[in-house]
């Protein structure tokens, strides 16, 4: 009886469609949207499968034809258990492409709970479906005609519920809101930054910043700017976390913070190009048409450092990189002290006059708890645990760990410029973007959801000074202090660094700078969105009125 079963092609299509309604199921629960929206979404994807499962005899064909949707039902429900909701993003198939396999394998490794349920839904689907391609076994004609049946009555009336209950684009809503609609138009934007990304050289080719370096003085001139990963403002305690997590630059009287500063995008592939580039967020094309900040400092005469505990991984940042006098990436991810260190060393042995060094940091980057030294922790229990709700505390634990060590690093960073007292330095840190760490019923965990958060969107930002710096550039290091609780995005980045230099090019935007009386605190700032488009961070990204609550309870405006 149970071979009967086994060999029974009706079973194997009604399983087929079934499994692949398991993540639109989850959607339903999990996304806000619109009665008719919630049921379009229902009904059009349950009657595609099933027309789907019924065009040829050989059910255990169209099952392994249907391998595209299974693989976005696996990774749906795959970002289901992360993120608890949302979407297979643009900027989420991104990652894949331009994610390492050491990367890979920390994050794999500990949501092994939502990859053993795939597994078990899907792999026994597929070779069940192989078998029935042995055996040759098929539909009978009588079912095929009812399955065309319900397929066509599900997908029409979703059609009308659709259309009767949207108020706007109906191709829209389709793209944005139905699954798995919206993922596969997400696949393709990816597919389609990809391109651009390498296709970058050709189409930036010949780009000049006519870059001028303006000194004031004949001093050797050193400017640092570090990129931090996935640090959160909220858990710094310069920004008032209840815990020591900047035990060593809270203790300096000589750091100046940016309280305001929110992210343009929420993923690093994205927001790191945005950094090292003079683009604004509502031009995002043109960053495949212009040079980074790399070429800028080139151009002015500057010897030029990109360090990197990140490895290439095909993605715009290793373009922008490669502009760089020297490009080091290390070896294997280490600790990031060891930028410190090749740093100091460079420092030491290179005999330039005007240095720029770029440091790109693992900062908070997944695994926490592999971001440090085990001597240096000071929030336990810390272990490599899954990811879910009922671990938060240990997550926080190593997460936390790993912004004190941040600390350490901003502190050897500083102590090596200060141990240079001839030498006119400045720091400049800001992080990518923030992180998720089940703050909310929501149980977010994670970034680069196609919704941002603030946790997501606040990050932590600083700079520091030399006192040869403060005495030549008097009005630079006040200004600074003057612009700490300006509204700011990391936008500003670019030019501030390049106006810290006192570089002029007509791409410099001195009203986006931090180290200007000129600063725009009333220009508008925003948000790249997960399909490039630039949203005012005051409008509707996804943020909700509890989300709002927390930015204004931490000063941030909207």
């Amino acid at each position: 009886m149970c071979k009967k079963r086994i060999y029974d092609a009706t079973l194997l299509a009604t399983i087929f469609v079934t499994t692949l309604m398991l993540p639109i199921l989850i959607l339903t629960c999990t996304e806000k949207n619109p009665l008719s929206v919630t049921f379009a979404g229902l009904l059009l994807p349950l009657g595609a499968y099933t027309l789907f499962a019924a065009l040829s005899r050989h059910s255990g064909r169209m099952v392994w034809y249907g391998l595209p949707f299974i693989f976005f039902s696996a990774f749906q429900l795959v970002l289901s258990y992360l993120f608890g909701g949302s979407v297979v993003a643009a900027d989420m198939f991104l990652n894949i492409i331009t994610t390492n396999p050491s990367e890979a394998s920390e994050l794999l490794g500990n949501i092994y709970p939502a990859v053993i349920f795939v597994a078990v839904v899907y792999l026994p689907l597929l070779l069940l479906a192989a078998l029935h391609i042995r055996k040759n076994i098929e539909l009978k004609n009588s079912t095929r005609h009812r399955m065309y049946a319900i397929g066509g009555i599900s997908f029409v009336a979703g059609l009308i519920v659709l259309i009767s209950g949207c108020r706007g684009n109906v191709w829209q809503v389709l793209r944005g809101e139905v699954f798995p609609i919206n993922a596969s138009y997400n696949l393709g934007l990816a597919i389609l930054e990809k391109y651009r990304i390498d296709h970058y050289e050709q189409t930036s080719e010949g780009f000049l910043y006519h870059a001028e370096h303006l000194p004031a003085t004949d001093a050797r001139e050193v400017y640092v700017l570090v990129i931090g990963e996935a640090s959160r403002a909220a858990n710094w305690q310069l920004y008032g976390y209840e815990r020591a997590t900047n035990p060593l630059l809270s203790r300096r009287d000589d750091i100046v913070l940016f309280r305001q500063i929110t992210t343009q995008s929420n993923t690093t592939h994205k927001s790191v190009p945005m950094i090292l580039s003079s683009v604004h967020t509502s031009e995002h094309r043109e960053l495949y048409r212009r040079s980074g900040i790399l070429a800028l400092f080139n151009e002015a005469g500057f010897t030029t450092y990109f360090i990197s505990n990140q490895q290439p991984q095909g993605a715009m940042i290793d373009k922008l990189a490669s502009d760089a006098n020297f490009t080091i990436y290390l070896d294997a991810p280490h600790y990031d002290a060891q930028l410190a260190e090749v740093m100091r060393k460079a420092l030491a042995e290179d005999c330039s006059q005007k240095i720029l060094f770029v440091l790109h940091t693992y900062g908070s980057h997944y695994s926490y708890h592999q971001r440090y030294p085990r001597e240096i922790a000071a929030f336990l229990p810390d272990d490599d645990v899954a990811i879910e709700k009922a671990n938060v505390d240990r997550i926080r634990n190593a997460y936390d760990n790993s912004i004190l060590y941040t600390d350490y690093v901003l502190n050897e960073i500083i102590t090596t410029l200060d141990s240079y007292p001839e030498i006119c330095s400045a720091m400049l840190y800001c992080a990518d973007h923030g992180e998720d760490l089940f703050d909310t019923d929501e149980e977010r965990f994670l970034h680069a959801t196609p919704t941002a958060t603030y946790y997501q969107l606040h990050v932590a930002s600083l700079a520091w000074f030399s006192e040869s710096y403060k005495l030549l550039f008097k009005e630079k290091a006040e200004a600074a202090r003057y612009n700490e609780n300006v509204p700011a995005t990391t936008y500003s980045v670019f030019h501030t660094v390049a106006d810290m230099a006192s570089i002029a090019s007509p791409y410099i935007d001195f009203e986006a700078s931090l180290v200007s009386f000129d600063y725009d605190y009333t220009s508008e700032r925003y948000y790249l969105d997960d399909h490039n488009r630039a949203t005012p961070l005051n409008e509707n990204i996804g943020i909700d009125s509890a989300q709002r609550r927390l930015f204004k309870s931490s000063g941030v405006e909207l």
